[in-house]
């Protein structure tokens, strides 16, 4: 791991890791601020209904242990993925700056959203970041000639011989003097 990931995943990790544990440890206030994301997400996705204090404390344990997992460098990716999608409802329901009268308690909101924000950038860009190493896309698509080697070798030969194809034509012309 280089130098670079070993400072920025525990730094991202960090404040996902403690709100999750301050989370487990006192889900009340989180859970008074997810009730109404809770109900409104219930009434159109009836599986996502339920108990905003279990949710809570479900999304506290996620966030914990996705932020070690993502800190210590074990499944990254994965890791980052799940702290993003934790974080949007989590930012949605505790930093509802839209809803807020008092002038600086919403400047004060807007700034915890856009933090949040930011973190969700970081935590893509973790999500995607492959260490330098094939994306699964890319060994997907040629996992194929892993394990078919006559189809890898197959590929540099073709090539290399419509290379010499091309030349000798054009060898040829310019022996012949056409085009």
């Amino acid at each position: 791991m280089t130098v670079l990931r070993r400072l920025a995943r525990p730094m991202l990790a960090a404040p996902l890791v403690t709100g999750g544990l301050r989370t487990l440890r006192r889900p009340e206030a989180a859970a008074e601020a997810a009730g109404p994301v809770v109900r409104a997400v219930g009434k159109r996705i009836p599986a996502l209904a339920g108990d905003p204090l279990q949710l809570v404390r479900v999304t506290g344990a996620v966030q914990a242990t996705a932020g070690l997992l993502l800190a210590t460098g074990r499944a990254p990716r994965l890791a980052a993925l799940t702290l993003a999608a934790t974080l949007v409802p989590t930012s949605l329901a505790t930093h509802a700056f839209w809803t807020v009268e008092d002038p600086e308690e919403r400047a004060r909101q807007r700034a915890h959203f856009l933090t949040d924000l930011s973190a969700l950038g970081g935590l893509l860009i973790a999500a995607a970041d492959t260490h330098g190493k094939p994306s699964l896309a890319y060994r997907s698509r040629h996992a194929l000639d892993h394990r078919h080697p006559v189809r890898a070798v197959r590929r540099p030969v073709e090539a290399a011989a419509a290379r010499t194809a091309h030349h000798a034509k054009a060898v040829t012309a310019s022996l012949t003097g056409s085009n």
